[in-house]
């Protein structure tokens, strides 16, 4: 045995000892039943499908270990949050949950959070991709990190052939200028003699036929520099009337992102009559659609003859930084439980790469280990996704359905009319703090 081999060893032993000394001090720090000699029969509810659930699980080491056993229920995600408080009330909750980022935080004061004694915080950023880190609060973890679906832009290559134009827009610019002076909107975007869109270059501007609209305008914020919401000591805080200039960074995001519906602009390209911008695409109405990872294959099902490829989302240019919009799933502990310790060894075992490595091929989705977004799929779809997961970010939303609506009245009081955009962003920063108490 060559030194090499002896220090890989070496440094695999220590790695083992540390997690195996996580979960004991875990355990007996918490008095639950132990993840050794004691057994535990485990409750997991997730909004994950089984089937990316059962290639996490089967793929684990924790799936050879008689002691503990587990038992899956796929909840939906309208109705989880109703559900989840009923069992609790009721005493027959779940000893773990894997959700979405944006229905975390509203469940915080039922989760419970993993001391940075058990799992270092040094770890867990060596061991996931920067969007997991929403889940790092001051006094521990909320969740291990499981899945992200990053959002990717979707192309029609006939529209774009059909227009002479040899690539997709790299950045945002270029939908309403580039080098020769000739925007992607003013090739693309076609209209009859009473100004109805027949072909529309991009679906930004609006909201209810927008697929995705929240996410998009998220990551327009995010772009521009807003965070949206911060953590702030031991709470969370609204930012999104924060600035660090004269003009706010959700007020460009802002501007930008109602522009295109405005029909006395040479940006214009949508309106609320048209259909929702999926449906557009999948005609072959619309040259690009902003959709996440996971809708590739419903696109493929639902039109086979569309002629589409995926990229990556537009940025800005000259930004020090790109950024797209992805959501991430975790695995939390329910406080209630009194599995904890068993809870802790599971939800450690589903972050093992063999197990995300498992999900991914159900999936299709990229992994969230740093380690395995290293090693670059030679399919091209998944390239763009692993490239896309390493820079997706998202924000800690306080409650998906409340937060959506204030953004959508946010958007379609600028777009009417009624406000100004100063007063609607003043208006859904007060909103969205309320909503955080």
């Amino acid at each position: 045995m060559n030194d090499l081999s002896k220090f890989k060893i070496a440094i695999l032993g220590i790695f083992v000892f540390s997690i195996l000394f996580g979960l004991f001090s875990f355990a007996t720090s918490r008095g639950g039943s132990g993840s050794g000699s004691s057994s535990a029969n485990l409750l997991v509810w997730g909004t994950i499908d089984s089937e990316v659930f059962d290639s996490l699980y089967s793929n684990s080491t924790i799936k050879n270990q008689k002691s503990i056993e587990v038992k899956y229920v796929r909840k939906n995600a309208v109705d989880f949050q109703q559900d989840f408080v009923e069992a609790l009330s009721d005493g027959k909750g779940p000893d773990v949950i894997i959700l979405r980022e944006d229905l975390m935080y509203q469940n915080r004061n039922k989760i419970l959070n993993i001391p940075y004694k058990n799992y270092s915080a040094r770890d867990f950023k060596d061991r996931f991709i920067e969007n997991g880190e929403i889940f790092l609060a001051q006094d521990g973890i909320v969740a291990l990190p499981i899945i992200v679906d990053p959002m990717v832009m979707y192309w029609n290559r006939d529209i774009f052939s059909n227009n002479q134009i040899a690539q997709p827009p790299k950045y945002w610019d270029e939908f309403y200028l580039n080098d020769t002076g000739s925007a992607l909107i003013s090739k693309i975007t076609k209209k009859d003699s009473n100004a109805n869109i027949l072909l529309s270059a991009v679906a930004l501007g609006e909201w209810k036929n927008i697929v995705n609209a929240k996410e998009i305008f998220s990551m327009i914020l995010i772009q521009t520099g807003s965070s949206i919401t911060a953590r702030e000591d031991d709470k969370v805080v609204s930012t999104l009337d924060k600035t660090n200039s004269s003009v706010s960074e959700s007020q460009l995001a802002t501007n930008f992102y109602t522009q295109f519906s405005n029909p006395t602009s040479a940006t214009y390209t949508w309106n609320r009559a048209l259909p929702s911008s999926l449906n557009m695409f999948l005609v072959g109405n619309l040259a690009t659609y902003i959709g996440f990872s996971s809708e590739l294959f419903n696109i493929k099902q639902k039109n086979s003859n569309l002629n589409f490829d995926v990229t990556y989302v537009p940025q800005i240019r000259n930004a020090s930084k790109k950024v797209v919009f992805g959501h991430i799933y975790g695995a939390s502990i329910v406080k209630q439980s009194k599995q904890t310790s068993a809870a802790f060894t599971f939800i450690v075992s589903l972050t093992e790469p063999a197990a995300l490595k498992a999900a991914e091929v159900t999936s299709t989705l990229p992994p969230v280990r740093r380690d395995l977004l290293s090693d670059k799929p030679s399919d091209a779809y998944r390239t763009v996704f692993y490239d896309s997961a390493l820079i997706s970010r998202s924000w800690i939303d306080p409650d998906p359905v409340q937060s959506s609506e204030t953004f959508k009245d946010m958007i379609e009081s600028i777009t009417s009319g009624k406000s100004r955009i100063s007063d609607a962003i003043n208006r859904a920063d007060s909103e969205l703090a309320e909503q955080l108490k």
